[in-house]
This record gives C-alpha cells, structure tokens and sequence, in this order.
C-alpha cells in the first residue's frame, strides 16, 4: 500500500479544510483532526520511512463537524436535551443519549460536506480498486491523550464500500459522539460536551479478515514494566481481541537487547482464538465465523512476526516520546493482510494508565494466611497454603486484591440493576458496560485478553479484573461473597468468600543504599516483573524447579524418551500438553528458557543467579512421566540430587537440555546477565565432571563472560573452599542444608524441628569460614537460604563479616534493607 500524496496546506487553509488526507497531518492537529487520525499521519510522515507501513486514507476535520452542527442549527437543541442530564441515572443517561443521535442522524450532511467526502473516496478508490474497501473510525478531538483514553468510545466500521456507504458511516460517527459511554465518560473527565468535536478517519482496509491482527502495548501493561512489549494475536480482523471477544495469543518481548539484534521473545502464550471476524457477502459489513480446531491449537503469528512488531512498537515509542519530551508508552493496533502477507499498523496512541502512575510509593496486596514463596537453599520448598481453592481464574488485570458480591448480567440492557461496590460477573464488555464498570468494586468476565475493552478501561479506573476465564458465568452466581485476587501473578483468581488481605505502602524516595547488595530470591517468573519494582541489586537465587514444575511438569527424560514411555495415560497426556512440537526435548528448552529469559529481562543487567534444577528423586518422579526414570532412595534428601545427576548417565541428557536453555537465554535473547549456579556439588572434582558436561553443550566458563558458581551448602564446600574457589567464580551459601548438614538434622521431620537454627554456633562458624576463604580467593560470596529473610539478626552478622550480598524473600527485603543499612553505619568503613 502506498502513501496518497497531497500537497502541503498552509495552517490557516487547514483549520477551514473539510478534509485532510492523512500525511497532511502530524501530531500537532488533533484540535483539528483528532488523536487517532492526527497520529496516522504522524506515523506516515515520520516512521513510513523507517520501514513501519500505515494504511493510508483521509479524515473529516473537527471544522467540518461544527460546520454540521452550525449550519443545522442544532447546538441549541443539544444543550435544552443535556440541560438534566443525570449520568449516575442508567435510564436518564439512555434517554438523552438516543435523542441526541437521533437528531444528528436525522440532520443531513451539508451538500459541501457530502461532495468533499465523495470525491476524497473516489481518489483512494482511483488509487487502489474501484468502491474500495475501507474503515471508517471516529476520531474525537480529545481523544488519545496520554491522561484520558476514549478508545471505544465512538463508532468505528470496517469493510464500507462505496460512496453512499461511506457517507453512511460517516454520519454514523458524527452521531456516536453522543453514545451513552461517550456522554458518561466526558462527563467523569470533566470535558465539555459541546467544545470537542468529531473528526472521522476513512482508512483503506488491511484484509487481515485472511489473515491475523491484534494489539500491542510498549510497556507490560500489569506491572509498568517498562522494557517489555506485549503483543497480542488472534485472527481474522481486531475488532475481537479489543472488544474482548476472543481469548488472544500473548507474546512477550524485551526491548533493550532486541534493540541490540538479539531475539529476546521471553513469553509465548496460547489463546483460545474462538472466532474471527471476516467480510460479509451479506447486508452486513462483517461477520464472526469459528475458528477451526487445527488454528486454534498454534500460535496465530510467526517468532520473525513477533519480533518485527516489536521493533515496530519500540520504533513508535522512541518516536512518541521524543515528540512530547517526556516517556510515552503507546497502545497500537496491528494488522496482517491475507493477500499480501504484509504487517501493517493501523492505529497508535499514548497508553494512559501505566504512563501516569508514579514511581515513588510501592503498594503490594497480600491475601492474609496465604504462604508466600519460600527462599530455598535445597530443592523447592512447599509451605501450607491455607487459601482455598479458586472457584475460577482467568488473567489477572492490575495487582491488587478486592471483593464483594457477584452480580451475573449477561445483557447489558439490565445494567440499571447493578449495585456500587458489587463485582460485575459477564460475558464480555463494551463501552455501552462503562456507565456501571466505574461503580463496580472488581470485573470478571468469561472472555476477553489483556488488551480487550474489560481490561483496559477497568486499568484505567483502577479495578482488578480477571478476564478470559472461560466459564464464570455457569460458576459464579448472583448475591455469592467472592474474593478477586490478581495479586499472585499472570493468574487472577476468585475464591469463595471474603478473604482477609492486606495492603502494605512503601515510600521509595528515601531508602537506604547498603555497601551490602541485596538480591532476591525468585522463582515464578510470572511474578518477576512486577518484583523488579522492588529496590534491589539483581537476584540471588533463580528457582528452575519452579518452572519445571508448574509451566513444564513433565520429566525431561520422558520427553527425550517420548517413544520409550510404557504408561499410555502418561503419553497422551504428554502427546497432549506438547501438542505444538514435533521434538519433544524442544518443549522443555523452550520453556525453560522463556521462564528464566523473563526473570534474567526483569532485572536486565543486574545479576541474576540461576540455580540448576535441583530436584530429589522423589520430586523428579511426581513430574510426569518420571515414575519409569527415577530410582526408588531410602533418602533422597541425601541421595541421587544436584550436581552428581548432571553427568551421570541416567540424566546427563536431560541436563543438557538446561544447558541448551541457559545457552538460549544468554546467546539468543542476549541476556549476559544469568549466572548459572551448581548446587549439592560434594567434591571439587565433581565440579569439574559439571563444567566439563556444561563444555559439551557449549556452555565454556570464561566465554563470553560465562561465570559459573556454585552452592556453599556442605560441609565440604565450606572445608575445601579454596579448591571449591579454583573451579568456580563465586559462592552462594544455602543456610538450609548447610544447618542441617552441620547440625545432623532432617529438616522435613518434626520429630527434631524444635532442633533446627541457622543461629547455632557451629553452622555461624561454617558460614563465617566460607566468607573468610572467599574473599581471601578473591571470589564473590553471597547467600540465599531462609535464614536471613527470618532473623535479622542473622543478617547483621553476615554483614559483619562482610559478605557480597544477601538474598531474600521478596517479601523481606526492604526490612532487611533498613536493617543492613544500620548495621553498615556502625561497622568502620571498609
């Protein structure tokens, strides 16, 4: 598609134009073109060049609306009709609203007007085919501000062909200026119903009805996290993944190092993809049919597309905030045409949620009695989870925790019934939904992604939504006390009941810098980027176990050996959980990798320690399929764990499918900053066997910047520390196995619980050896067991004897922080 030249008007023959084609405009007229058809051309102008493809096509300039109302008389009208207008009042607002259409409607376009449209069609009609197809979107003049967004707010239409069927929609347009969501929204703004007026955007179609299309944001759109763009996909035309009525692909990607020319996708989610929205032969413009059950089990777009609309996104973003001066995130709606094959961007505008919070208080929400993630020395660790089960969940929107009654309303023209502080239980939502969606106390709906009509506006008012749940509505009935939880990462739960939770405030602007690093200690990269808010100097300890467990679960050899497998339930349900691969193994690098990728993007460049898995045999052989490769141990605990699986022949393969991930990660998503980390290595020279093992994969310490370090959590480690420092770069110390390794103490049994204590002087005489030799050897020592999280005064005698860094719980950290940083006051400068 080509850009529609026109000559370049003067600004006084611009405010007095009826129409402007698209590359006359930039982002200095939305007074008279609006945001969405002054950012069209702004693209046009300035990022067509830099490879970024807009759909060319004209606008109706504010001058043209008013010229309407002006000529018809009708601004008197309007203002006797919104003299008691009551938007709080459902039925008020309705009223008001379908009078006011209804004169525009009835009023006809002035013949000037009319002539000016029909002659701007035929010229893109000329340039393209005869009576071609085009959207056509209303674009007001206050809209797509970077503090108010009235996406949705107004009509748009998609397919119109023809001259009389492009008026049509235009004036269609000019009268969804006064849409109940409209008025109740400008209303809520506090903008004036009279001084904005209706610019309309008549854009030439992608013919993504062939094809795919979708939203994608610069910024993740949950956490503020700044560096990520989020790309949603589905298929057929967008309409579906922004009015929320399909479940959408999700796609991660990191901008700094795919800036660098890496391929740094660090999340890859499957959505349902229901419908898709296509052309209709019929009296309609455009009709959903089902997608077929082979599409909707693969991804809707390429990697190469992905990465492409990435660079497209930060491309926009660099350009947008350099024109504002000021760091603008964007919300932009993509494209695929199923002719040509080609991406398109069709719309671009300032995000408005994230981009006007501010960094200066951290607020978390934690459900009361709910056991948080445990800091692990040894394999994961599970704690007492005393929530109960969710009744539903879905993709959690915003991070914060509400409740109150469901209230089922499945139309929307029952709206009225709605009570302030309910939760709103539905299909889906649209605009005409927003009257009642600023009074509801959370949103749960049965469809929708993270870019859809439900999650962006409920972002906006600042209410937790759960959206794409599925099934809600046959769940959750009317009266029922819930509990809406987004505050446990990409997963929104509801539970059954009014749980206790809290809500704890940070004020970040004066803490404390400590000579003493604090890390943390993370395992679900779900919650990573969320966790990166939290001050810190990187991560000391990176939990595979968690990744494998949750977002794998299937035992790596069973993949490796998929045709060897015996039990059949145990194949099919592997056959079924890796539907999208061929090979197998794949599965596991893929995944493993997108896992660590997204913690290693969220804390980009500090360090980020991954620990390699560290399962028992017991644990490997509860992951699926790994009943026929897991030995039968009397004690596991001390058994066949760490470092002596990674080259035995019984798991050599499987580690080298860690290996393969690590490698991934550093290389291809140019993430340097993952450390990977050996844990339960008994002797130096089985160090040597691992790194020997990790050479074979090519992973080579030394080469490009490899370090490798290892876990100070024997007895050993900590009496051959200085062979230890010959073969690794660094230490971690693991309190939990280090006590109880010291101590002779089973830390499962409760029979000698009471015996357990990191404090004792003998595991504190252990630990202070272990700092003393490496920094004689000149190594980085740090720890990431419990102890410190749970006893502060732990962590000041760690800082005593002047270890690296201290990683925590996330939960911990800024007490723990506060406490180093008094310690470090009264200790003699180093």
């Amino acid at each position: 598609m080509e850009t529609v030249s026109k000559s370049t008007l003067s600004s006084s023959a611009k405010e007095r134009s009826l129409i402007l084609w698209f590359d006359e405009v930039g982002i200095g007229d939305i007074p008279l073109v609006g945001g969405k058809n002054a950012s069209l051309g702004e693209m046009i102008q300035q990022l067509s060049p830099k490879g970024i493809d807009v759909p060319t096509g004209f606008a109706t300039t504010a001058y043209a609306y008013r010229y309407f109302i002006k000529s018809a008389g009708l601004e008197p009208k309007l203002r006797k009709l919104f003299a008691d207008l009551d938007v709080e009042d459902v039925k008020n607002l309705r009223e008001r609203g379908k009078k006011a259409r209804s004169l525009l409607i009835h009023t006809p376009f002035p013949i000037e007007l009319r002539e000016a449209i029909a002659t701007a069609y035929q010229v893109l009609s000329e340039r393209y085919n005869a009576e071609t197809d085009v959207a056509v979107r209303s674009s007001a003049t206050a809209e797509d501000l970077p503090d108010a967004s009235f996406a949705g707010q107004q009509e748009s239409y998609l397919n119109v062909v023809g001259t009389e069927g492009v008026l049509a929609a235009c004036h269609k347009c000019f009268a969804s200026l006064f849409t109940d969501r409209a008025i109740s929204y400008r209303h809520t703004k506090g903008f004036d119903h009279f001084s904005i007026a209706l610019a309309v955007g008549v854009q030439k179609m992608v013919r993504s009805d062939l094809a795919t299309s979708g939203v994608m944001f610069s910024i993740d759109t949950e956490t503020g996290f700044k560096d990520a763009a989020l790309i949603t996909a589905a298929y057929g035309l967008g309409e579906n993944v922004v009015q929320g009525a399909v479940n959408p692909d999700e796609y991660y990607v990191f901008k700094p190092t795919l800036k660098a020319g890496f391929r740094p996708i660090i999340n890859k989610k499957l959505g349902s993809k229901e419908l898709k929205m296509i052309y209709d032969d019929g009296s309609k413009f455009t009709k959903n049919v089902s997608v077929s059950t082979a599409d909707k089990g693969k991804f809707a777009i390429t990697d190469e597309e992905i990465l492409q609309l990435a660079r497209w996104a930060s491309l926009i973003e660099d350009h947008y905030s350099q024109v504002h001066s000021i760091y603008t995130p964007m919300d932009i709606e993509w494209a695929k045409d199923g002719i040509t094959n080609q991406l398109f961007v069709v719309q671009a505008r300032p995000e408005t949620v994230q981009s006007q919070k501010t960094g200066n208080v951290l607020r978390t929400y934690r459900l009361v009695g709910k056991a948080g993630e445990q800091g692990s020395s040894g394999a994961e660790e599970q704690t007492e989870n005393t929530a109960p089960l969710p009744l539903v969940t879905g993709r959690a929107i915003g991070e914060a925790i509400s409740q109150g009654k469901a209230h089922l309303i499945l139309d929307v023209h029952r709206i009225d019934q709605f009570q302030a502080g309910e939760v709103l239980v539905t299909e889906r939502t649209d605009p005409d939904w927003e009257p009642i969606m600023k009074r509801a106390s959370a949103i749960v709906t049965n469809s929708g992604g993270r870019t859809c009509h439900a999650a962006i506006i409920a972002r906006e008012l600042g209410v937790p939504a759960i959206v794409g749940c599925g099934n809600a509505t046959d769940i959750l009935k009317t009266g029922q006390e819930v509990t809406i939880s987004c505050a446990e990462g990409e997963e929104g739960k509801v539970y059954p009941g009014l749980l206790p939770f809290e809500v704890q405030e940070v004020p970040l602007e004066d803490l404390p810098r400590t000579r003493t690093q604090i890390l943390m200690n993370v395992g679900n990269p779900q919650e990573a980027l969320s966790l990166s808010a939290i001050p810190n100097d990187g991560v000391g300890l990176a939990r595979t176990e968690f990744i494998i467990a949750n977002q794998i679960q299937i035992h790596p050899m069973a993949l490796i050996h998929y045709d060897l497998l015996k039990d059949e339930f145990v194949k099919a349900k592997i056959a079924d959980i890796t539907a999208l691969y061929n090979d197998k193994p794949q599965y596991f690098v893929d995944k493993l990798a997108q896992g660590i990728g997204r913690i290693a993007a969220a804390f980009y460049p500090k360090p980020v320690i991954v620990r390699m898995s560290d399962f028992k045999s017991n644990e490997y052989a509860n992951l699926l399929g790994g009943q026929q490769f897991e030995p039968h141990e009397e004690n596991p605990m001390l058994g066949w764990r760490g470092a002596a699986r990674y080259y035995d022949q019984g798991y050599r393969e499987a580690f080298a499918l860690e290996c393969h991930a690590i490698k991934r990660v550093r290389e291809e998503m140019g993430l340097t900053n993952v450390i990977p980390m050996i844990p339960f290595c008994r002797t130096p020279d089985e160090g040597r066997l691992v790194l020997a093992e990790m050479a074979k994969n090519d992973l080579k310490q030394g080469v490009n910047d490899l370090q490798v370090y290892v876990m100070c959590e024997l007895p050993n480690n900590v009496i051959m520390a200085e062979e230890f420092a010959d073969v690794f770069d660094g230490f971690s110390i693991g309190s939990n196995d280090l006590t109880q390794l010291t101590l002779g103490i089973d830390r499962d049994s409760a029979l000698v619980a009471r015996l357990f204590d990191e404090r004792s002087q003998g595991v504190k005489r252990m630990v202070k050896m272990a700092i003393e030799t490496a920094k004689k050897r000149n190594r980085k020592i740090g720890i990431c067991g419990q102890a410190p999280s749970d006893y502060p005064e732990f962590a000041q005698f760690l800082v005593e004897q002047g270890i690296d860094s201290i990683s925590l719980n996330p939960d911990s950290v800024l007490k723990t922080m506060l406490e180093v940083a008094k310690v470090e006051k009264e200790l003699p400068a180093p």
